[in-house]
């Protein structure tokens, strides 16, 4: 039993130095860029060793797709996006149009917390091929994404277009790259959601 608690115990402290390190490193990333960021910075910042760092990730790409996966799904619990509770309630939706709008509150939460680092990201991807990569598959795990919720729609035969077109429309509108465009012009995350719930019911549904 003793052993059990230890090793609970070294699991906790072993997660919680992972997750500070992280925190350290996004805030950089967000404040200084990518290619400015160093892991030595981020190791000061997160109070640990830098070999420490490097223990942990190994290089400093993936402590950004780290730090892209925790925003994505608020924690760094290894629970996939599709598979947390708050798209099972979405799931049990009969209403089209409500599927859509529980589909834009938890949208409207994820994007402001991936939006920055998420930039992050994209302005690296314009110099550094690894980060190219890196945002290719994040679009292609948003893409994924956006699929099911046009497949839900479809399920309820409320689409008044074609499924791969739903899925087209979804990924423009819900887009980290138009969010940004009018979050830059100073909309707020309430005029967007508002604007992207009525655009898509209007545009989506029969």
């Amino acid at each position: 039993m003793a052993s059990d608690v230890k090793g609970a115990s070294r699991t906790q402290q072993t997660q919680a130095t992972r997750r500070r390190i992280v925190d350290a490193a996004a805030e950089l990333f967000i404040a200084e860029g990518y290619a400015a960021t160093t892991l030595a910075q981020v190791a000061r910042r997160a109070g640990v060793a830098v070999q420490t760092v490097y223990f942990h990730f190994g290089n400093k790409r993936t402590v950004l797709k780290e730090a892209v996966d925790v925003a994505a799904v608020g924690d760094d619990e290894p629970v996939a996006l599709l598979e947390r509770p708050w798209l099972e309630r979405v799931r049990a939706e009969p209403d089209p149009r409500l599927v859509i709008e529980l589909w834009l509150d938890n949208s409207r939460t994820i994007m402001e917390r991936v939006g920055p680092i998420m930039r992050v990201v994209r302005d690296a991807a314009a110099t550094d091929p690894e980060m190219a990569a890196q945002w290719k598959t994040n679009a292609e795990q948003r893409a994924t994404a956006f699929g099911v919720l046009a497949q839900l729609l479809d399920d309820r035969a409320a689409l008044r277009v074609p499924l791969d077109e739903a899925t087209d429309i979804l990924c423009a509108l819900l887009g980290l790259e138009l969010h940004s465009v009018l979050v830059d012009r100073g909309w707020t995350s309430d005029r967007w959601q508002r604007w992207v719930t009525e655009t898509l019911v209007a545009t989506l549904l029969q």
